[in-house]
């Protein structure tokens, strides 16, 4: 019969369903890993696993041990257990490993004060393993002899562990990749190629967002994409700046004062009325606290991988939802940003991330959905008549918002951009490479105006290489063979079998 132990013996004995586990630990007679059906792992350990005592500091331990950190799990504990508790624990070992961590992360998670009998002395040791997780700049805590290398502070800390997909994504030499492309392809096609995407890079971007942008919102997204990296990251995610590209984006109708001060979710209507909500965002009250302990985490994560550091910023600034409209736009904004910041790109260069995205709806859905889906069913709330919603229980979904595990959304950011550099860049560039091309053969072909060409090219080359039938009402003047001939034209040249 197995016995559960560490994170799921807490969860299950404190009552805590709202923390869902990446991995759950039984003791067994053997030792073995399933992965189940909905990505998750079950471990079984052997007998000599088996804990002393059932306290629930004996199985702290063992999670920190064998398992995945889950800090707002361990807060819902702490705040359970009595500081007398606690500290009798600390002070049986205070020089112990574990002991010294249970003691960090109790006053880092609560805020309580452990007064100790004894000075605890010797060598420091790292909060987390940096073999299993992504770690922030190491700041000492004299007290416990801890090396905190989290990425963030008590008012917003995110997890990413370094997976063996992560591991292998971020080894890619993405910067070497893009200068490969450049060498590849005269500066003319490139420069084109460059220009085009700015403009492919945020209609895709509305686009996501079901929405078809005015020409000057189009040029004002250009414009912002075109000025990555030019603020520092503190000015960047302050909140005066972070409306201000708002409202520059957004209808003027919808435009912010500041961060939001009413609560806000994201939702659909289907066809019989009703609603189905996709994702509840924090409180209003902890936006102000949330964006300001993203801004730290930032910091702290100033010298890991560029992709890393920009999932921190732009899918904890899309998790916060700071704003009523406009987040998911910022959020792609953000991405460029960080990686033209941080020298993954160059300056005025751009990477098609949101049309990628939009190629691949569904995986993007997923890795939000990663993140939303799992607390739904546990936020307890009301709605009145006009459709405003009210949290019921914000104390005990707090920490779901406080500490997110962005490890599926790093390895998505990383397949995405390697999918861009490998894939989608080169197919774009080989595409203005040969468009003139294009262009004189269907000139010769059908002589209609410059301005008619390039719009039936630039369908062909969205809808891959076939006509839209949608945009036919547009060329009602010309023949079906005319448009399969042209297809035809653009399937040898574009993509050569």
């Amino acid at each position: 019969m197995s016995v559960s132990i560490g994170n799921v013996w807490l969860k299950e004995n404190f009552n805590l369903p709202q923390f869902s586990l990446n991995s759950t630990s039984y003791i067994n007679n053997y030792d073995k890993i399933e992965i189940n059906t909905n990505g998750t792992t079950t471990r079984f350990f052997g007998k000599k696993y088996g804990l002393k005592s059932e306290s629930p500091l004996e199985h702290i331990v063992f999670s920190l041990k064998h398992e995945e950190l889950n800090l707002g799990l361990l807060k819902a504990v702490f705040e359970q257990l009595s500081l007398y508790e606690i500290k009798g624990y600390i002070e049986i070992s205070p020089k112990g490993k574990y002991e010294r961590k249970i003691g960090f992360l109790y006053e880092f998670l609560t805020d309580q004060f452990i007064h100790l009998s004894t000075e605890i002395t010797g060598n420091y040791i790292d909060l987390l393993d940096e073999e299993k997780y992504v770690a922030g700049l190491k700041i000492k805590s004299l007290k416990w002899k801890i090396l905190n290398n989290l990425l963030g502070s008590k008012e917003y800390c995110p997890i990413i562990r370094k997976t063996n997909e992560l591991k292998e994504l971020l080894s890619l030499d993405f910067s070497n990749e893009i200068k490969q492309l450049q060498q590849n392809y005269s500066p003319a096609v490139f420069n084109r190629a460059i220009s085009y995407l700015f403009t492919k890079e945020t209609r895709s971007s509305y686009e996501i967002e079901r929405e078809i942008p005015s020409p000057d919102r189009l040029e004002r997204f250009i414009g912002l994409l075109q000025q990555a990296g030019a603020q520092s990251l503190n000015e960047l995610l302050d909140e005066k700046s972070l409306l201000s590209y708002q409202n520059s984006i957004v209808d003027p109708r919808f435009s912010a004062s500041g961060f939001r001060n009413f609560q806000n979710y994201i939702g659909e209507n289907s066809p019989n009325f009703s609603e189905r909500i996709h994702y509840i965002c924090p409180t209003p009250e902890k936006v102000k606290g949330l964006m300001d302990g993203l801004k730290i985490s930032v910091n702290k994560s100033d010298h890991t991988h560029p992709i890393i550091k920009a999932t921190i910023i732009s899918f904890g600034f899309v998790f916060i939802h700071p704003f009523e409209d406009g987040n998911g736009r910022l959020h792609r904004f953000l991405i460029h940003d960080s990686f033209v910041r941080d020298k993954l790109i160059p300056n005025g260069f751009v990477i098609p991330i949101s049309a990628n995205m939009l190629n691949n709806r569904l995986e993007y859905d997923n890795v939000l959905e990663n993140y939303s889906k799992p607390i739904l069913p546990f936020i307890k709330y009301s709605k009145n008549e006009a459709g405003e919603l009210t949290i019921l229980n914000p104390l005990e979904i707090e920490p779901y918002y406080t500490y997110p595990d962005l490890t599926a959304q790093s390895v998505y950011l990383s397949r995405t951009v390697q999918q861009c550099v490998i894939e989608d860049m080169p197919n774009e560039l080989d595409f203005i490479q040969l468009y003139d091309e294009l262009k004189i053969e269907i000139q010769q072909l059908v002589d209609m105006p410059d301005k008619m060409i390039n719009r039936f090219i630039l369908f062909l080359h969205q809808n891959k290489g076939v006509f839209p039938k949608r945009r036919r009402e547009e060329f009602s003047k010309m023949t079906d063979d005319e448009i399969k001939r042209i297809e035809v034209i653009y399937k040898n040249l574009v993509k050569p079998q």
